[in-house]
């Protein structure tokens, strides 16, 4: 069992996941690139890193759980990089949402430092973070990660494991893929309902109530009815990984006709400066197309 865990990265995500872990009786120590994101967690008991090289110098284990491929490199990279401080047979587990060819080729730079990587994005948002509800996406050598499955279930409620190292960022591709479609879809349909001069109330009421209600349509429901944004999930976070599933597809050689026609929306909400709200208030551009 792991005692010392290191986490990296105090986001909407980050914040949760580290407190849950700190719940179950685990040592913990933070590190955010902004220090003040840290306190919240030194005020529960969390030791708090002032460099990412203290971090990996004190963990059994680091959780990374940052925007992407250039906030990992800026962790790992530099005289107080993560790199500085873990020592060989380390062991570092990217929860970030990444492209599955930086992961194979991150795992292949970390095996040049006898560091194991374990590949485990997840599935959910802000609440499910809370609630230590996430799905775990994991793919790496099988035998690490039963070693983290006690870990990983103080943050989620299930462990999948996808594969060889990879296969849990391509799983986080098609999760996210899906994600998007459904959140334009029921903004559109919201937007139409408006349009139609139907009650939202009733209108939402009759989607959750159906084959087609799920966690995901409760979750967006309120907001789409008060047309308030508070972020889950922001909406900047959608577009990045958009482009990262569409690159993806490329690589693969699939055809995402609707991803990428949903890539155009997010896109242009991004442009409209909504990037800090919820994916959810995409359904401002919805109705600034139909205008």
């Amino acid at each position: 069992m792991f005692k010392r865990v290191g986490f990296i990265g105090m986001g909407i995500m980050g914040q949760p996941m580290a407190r849950n872990i700190l719940k179950a009786g685990y040592e913990i120590m933070v590190y955010n690139r902004t220090y003040d994101k840290t306190i919240p967690l030194a005020m529960v008991g969390a030791r708090v890193g002032m460099t990412p090289r203290e971090v990996g110098e004190w963990a059994d284990v680091v959780m990374l759980m940052v925007t992407g491929p250039e906030a990992i490199d800026a962790v790992l990279d530099g005289d107080d990089g993560l790199l500085k401080g873990m020592s060989n047979g380390g062991l570092i587990v990217n929860m970030s949402t990444v492209p599955p060819s930086y992961t194979r080729g991150l795992a292949a730079r970390l095996k040049t430092y006898s560091i194991i990587l374990i590949d485990a994005p997840v599935s959910g948002s802000k609440k499910p973070a809370e609630d230590a509800t996430l799905i775990i996406l994991a793919s790496g050598p099988r035998e690490q990660i039963k070693r983290l499955e006690s870990l990983f279930l103080t943050m989620g409620k299930r462990v999948v494991y996808c594969g060889e190292t990879g296969q849990g960022s391509a799983m986080k591709m098609v999760v996210n893929l899906l994600l998007a479609v459904m959140v334009a879809g029921l903004s559109e349909a919201v937007s139409l309902a408006e349009d139609l001069d139907l009650d939202i109330e009733t209108v939402l009421d009759t989607i959750l109530s159906g084959p087609m209600g799920c966690s995901l349509f409760n979750l967006k429901a309120d907001m789409l009815k008060n047309d308030v944004f508070p972020p889950q999930f922001p909406l900047k976070h959608m577009a990045k990984d958009l482009g990262f599933v569409i690159n993806t597809a490329k690589e693969c050689g699939a055809d995402i006709f609707i991803g990428q026609s949903v890539l155009r929306l997010y896109d242009n909400a991004m442009k409209k400066g909504l990037g800090d709200q919820d994916v959810a208030a995409v359904k401002k551009i919805v109705n600034s197309l139909e205008d």
